[in-house]
């Protein structure tokens, strides 16, 4: 399918799926007039990409892990896995701006020295 068409069935514009393929995240082939063609695994394919990121996964993350969950035995078991390590970083993030934030809080409990 053309890029417009491609456009159209996963909601994204020309230019996003034309920078998706400048950095690899998908492939399409060049037809002897110069259009884009692009197989119609490209559809679902763009729908996980916009999800993965929704879900704070990083392009490079997305490309990296893409290629991973294309070839697990068992996708569902390596998406779970996946979503876990990321839930990891979450959290362990959370705790760092936890940690930050009583530290802002304490710093700004503390009166002023008026000889300073």
């Amino acid at each position: 399918m053309r890029i417009g068409e491609l456009a159209e069935r996963t909601g994204m514009t020309r230019d996003t799926i034309r920078f998706y393929e400048k950095v690899g995240l998908v492939e399409g082939e060049r037809l002897a007039n110069g259009y884009r063609d692009f197989a119609p695994e490209a559809v679902p394919w763009l729908d996980y990409v916009r999800t993965a990121q929704t879900l704070g996964f990083s392009l490079a993350e997305i490309a990296r892990h893409g290629e991973e969950l294309r070839d697990a035995p068992d996708v569902a078991e390596a998406l779970s896995e996946l979503l876990g390590e990321k839930i990891s970083i979450v959290d362990a993030r959370m705790a760092e701006l936890a940690a930050l934030r009583a530290e802002l809080d304490v710093r700004c409990a503390k009166p002023a020295n008026p000889a300073e």
